[in-house]
């Protein structure tokens, strides 16, 4: 468990480096909004958030540990209940919210910054 990052992941790394490349200049784990979006654009009103199937309960990649099952399961349902808050709250504020999840980068990661590119400016 100590080797999981909460930030500076692979994948966000990834996403931000094609984001910069492409001219759009954010914020990175900025502890002073709700949530503590991944990536944060000011300027546009928006926030992204990269979620990893396994933390964020994935419906098509998640997998409930064996060991500690109700631990699990209340933690991974925990997770999912405050990602809603979230999103709701960052709705409720007129803010744009993009959620990435890990395989959608792992799969088609340029797919998903075109498609983050046009929400952002959208």
């Amino acid at each position: 468990m100590s080797n999981v990052r909460n930030k500076d992941s692979k994948m966000e790394i990834k996403l931000r480096k094609e984001l910069w490349r492409a001219g759009y200049r954010y914020r990175k784990n900025v502890s002073g909004y709700f949530g503590k979006p991944d990536i944060l654009f000011k300027k546009y009103k928006t926030v992204v958030f990269v979620d990893s199937c396994f933390w964020h309960g994935c419906e098509k990649h998640f997998k409930l540990p064996t060991s500690k099952v109700k631990f699990w399961r209340n933690k991974i349902e925990r997770n999912i209940e405050r990602d809603k808050g979230v999103t709701r709250y960052y709705k409720r504020n007129g803010w744009k919210i993009i959620r990435v999840w890990e395989h959608e980068l792992k799969n088609n990661s340029q797919k998903v910054v075109e498609r983050t590119i046009k929400l952002i400016s959208s």
